[in-house]
């Protein structure tokens, strides 16, 4: 059985690959910024939200997959109740970690595998992450260094690079934090036969 990514994600394919998992990448054409709009709304909390999006993108790339495993996932970053989104620029994204300075924000991260066009397991998972109270001449140090790679995180931050320096505690899974729940992921790809039990 082949097992797709329906994700342009770098990060999910990363810790995949590092997993041993062979498996293709379809990303999934999704508006996520108007999906956003509309399930906010709505009045849709952040995991639903989260499991709103990874299920959409399942279902686009699942139905011409020819029966085998998609799996999908999105992230939401969420700091007293404002929703953030990846920084389109470094401006923005300094603004942002600015906005997250000395604050407590959550990372919510759904994952969920399809197969035959229809979600067979959803799971979603949520981290907490405590920024320190940093410097602006840290803050542009930091952004100069990491360069535009923070743009492809919601946080504006990777915690497996120099991101790291920015927090003071971390509670929660790794993997939840990189976007992608792994381990649950890994026990029900066992369960299917996908991998070795």
């Amino acid at each position: 059985m082949t097992l797709i990514l329906a994700s342009a994600s770098p990060s999910r394919a990363a810790m995949l690959r590092s997993a041993g998992l062979e498996f293709s990448v379809q990303p999934a054409r999704v508006d996520e910024s108007e999906i956003k709009l509309a399930l906010r709304a709505e009045g849709a909390a952040p995991s639903d939200a989260a499991m709103a999006l990874a299920e959409l993108k399942a279902q686009r790339v699942s139905p011409s997959a020819d029966g085998d495993f998609v799996i999908a996932a999105d992230q939401m970053l969420v700091c007293d109740g404002r929703w953030y989104d990846k920084p389109e620029s470094l401006p923005a994204a300094r603004e942002q970690l600015l906005a997250l300075r000395g604050r407590t924000h959550e990372l919510v991260s759904a994952v969920v595998l399809a197969r035959g066009g229809g979600i067979i397991w959803r799971h979603v998972d949520v981290a907490r992450m405590v920024m320190r109270n940093f410097s602006e001449d840290f803050l542009d140090a930091y952004l100069a260094q990491a360069g535009d790679g923070v743009l492809s995180s919601v946080g504006a931050y990777q915690l497996e690079g120099l991101g790291v320096q920015l927090f003071s505690r971390i509670q929660g899974d790794f993997f939840t934090i990189l976007g992608l729940p792994l381990l649950p992921l890994l026990d029900i790809l066992r369960e299917n036969r996908v991998l070795r039990a």
